[in-house]
């Protein structure tokens, strides 16, 4: 077989490639280019999941980030396993076809007890006095140790949360991507895997805060640093797999445009008497089980669970008619979509290009859960992109923040309390399919023969990385 690194470019758009993206301007110019039809919804875990298993969500069911789980009525969101993948993925159909194939994943998602033969992905430690260490999960287990004593500690700060994307006391703007693409070069230099998965985040962040374009409908001015630091690491790994033998494929998950309008759906459920709220120590938590309807919201898309099958078409009829809503999907109305899956909503939500989902339900912001002005992706119900921003309201803010380390370095109990509650301020979004292919997900390659055509559906990415690893 031949041997392949896919790096997996977040957010990545034609719109993109300049002048301030040169390393990847070339790597276009001595190949192809391909856009991907987005996948639905265009997120982290479908639009992957759809590209390493040739399926749709309806086979492998993963129908966004995260969603309810009936058996237990909880919502999920950015769960590990790759057991909850149902489908086959490329490192065991090539496998199959070559015992001595072999796969590294450098981050992509669902990376735990995948069956890949050397992984590294984020998984901070939570120890019972309530503390919370970030790490990463390796396997086999020595990378672990044996790649922080190389690299150092994964600049956690800078992979997500306010200081994702911007220079802070824990890293530079691009610490994390830069962290991953060296542990891609580390496990090439000491396994030589096949297959090599690099997943580098950093365009995503600035992209949310400030949106691709500007008012006059030009790139973005504050994302142009950004471009310029992704193009270096991209470049240098570029230059690296080509010393080693190893074909590159750049690719990307979605693409982010300007938004101005979120929609607080479940709030809009709650004024109706659906959705059912239980008061936890003064603050309001959601409580999915006894609501009669809640959406699980996912940037541009919400699954909308429905427990009194009466209200699903009165559900659908209110949401249709609010503004920023393009459209609402029923389940089974349309047996050929192939985004239904049993963990689905009764409903799915559609933004329109300018609006996207939030997943607030309290009604008085002094009511709002502790964890909702927090990074805590696992305990809201719903993605929340605000919490890449810092709350402009808090005065002397670094001095709060760096009480809070204190405390935590202590071995105090302490919340990160820091996290805005204005969904205005978020400027980009994804999830829908965008009016525009410049905007959509691309699959850049210097083999054009591996390419279908100029445009292809997000499972045709899987056949694709086939041809180029055969």
């Amino acid at each position: 077989m031949n041997r392949l690194a896919v790096i997996n470019v977040v957010g990545l758009t034609e719109a993109l490639i300049g002048e301030n993206t040169p390393r990847i301007a070339e790597f276009r110019r001595r190949g192809a280019l391909a856009h991907i039809s987005p996948a639905f919804p265009a997120v982290t875990c479908t639009a992957q999941s759809n590209y390493l298993t040739g399926k749709t969500p309806s086979e492998h069911g993963i129908i966004g980030n995260g969603w309810f789980n009936r058996e237990l009525a909880e919502v999920h969101f950015w769960k590990q396993s790759n057991r909850l993948v149902e489908a086959s993925k490329i490192w065991e159909a090539l496998w199959l076809r070559d015992p001595k194939f072999t796969c590294a994943n450098c981050f992509w998602w669902f990376n735990m007890y995948s069956r890949t033969n050397y992984a590294i992905t984020p998984r901070p430690m939570y120890t019972a006095d309530g503390r919370k260490i970030f790490d990463v999960y390796s396997w086999p287990y020595s990378i672990r140790e044996e790649i922080k004593k190389e690299l150092g500690e994964f600049p956690f700060f800078s992979f997500w949360g306010p200081a994702a994307g911007i220079d802070s006391p824990q890293g530079k703007a691009d610490a994390a991507s830069r962290w991953i693409a060296e542990s891609a070069k580390w496990l090439e230099n000491k396994y030589s895997p096949t297959l090599n998965l690099i997943y580098l985040p950093h365009l995503d962040y600035n992209l949310q805060r400030y949106g691709t374009y500007d008012a006059a409908g030009n790139l973005n001015a504050k994302i142009f640093r950004d471009l310029r630091e992704l193009d270096a690491i991209v470049g240098d790994l570029i230059d690296f797999f080509g010393q080693c033998g190893v074909s590159v494929v750049l690719l990307s998950e979605y693409g982010i445009t300007n938004v101005d309008t979120p929609i607080h759906l479940n709030r809009i459920f709650r004024e109706q008497g659906w959705l059912m709220v239980k008061e936890e120590l003064g603050r309001e938590v959601l409580d999915a089980g006894a609501s009669k309807v809640f959406a699980v919201a996912d940037h541009q898309v919400a699954h909308i669970y429905v427990n009194d099958p009466r209200l699903v078409e009165p559900v659908q009829r209110l949401v249709a008619g609010l503004a920023g809503v393009e459209r609402v999907e029923i389940k089974g109305s349309k047996p050929e979509a192939n985004f239904w899956h049993a963990r689905s909503g009764q409903l799915v939500a559609v933004a329109k290009e300018n609006a996207w989902f939030t997943y607030y339900y309290w009604l008085d912001d002094a009511c709002a859960p502790d964890f909702a002005r927090t990074v805590d992706i696992h305990r809201k119900p719903g993605y929340d992109p605000v919490e890449l921003f810092i709350n402009p309201k808090i005065t002397a803010v670094k001095l709060k923040i760096a009480w809070r380390l204190l405390q935590k370095k202590l071995g105090l109990r302490m919340l990160m309390d820091v996290i805005p509650l204005d969904a205005t301020l978020v400027k980009g979004s994804h999830g829908r399919r965008p009016e525009d292919k410049k905007d959509w997900p691309v699959f850049l390659t210097e083999r054009p023969e591996w390419l279908s055509s100029n445009q292809i559906e997000s499972t045709e990415v899987y056949h694709a990385l086939v041809r180029g690893l055969s």
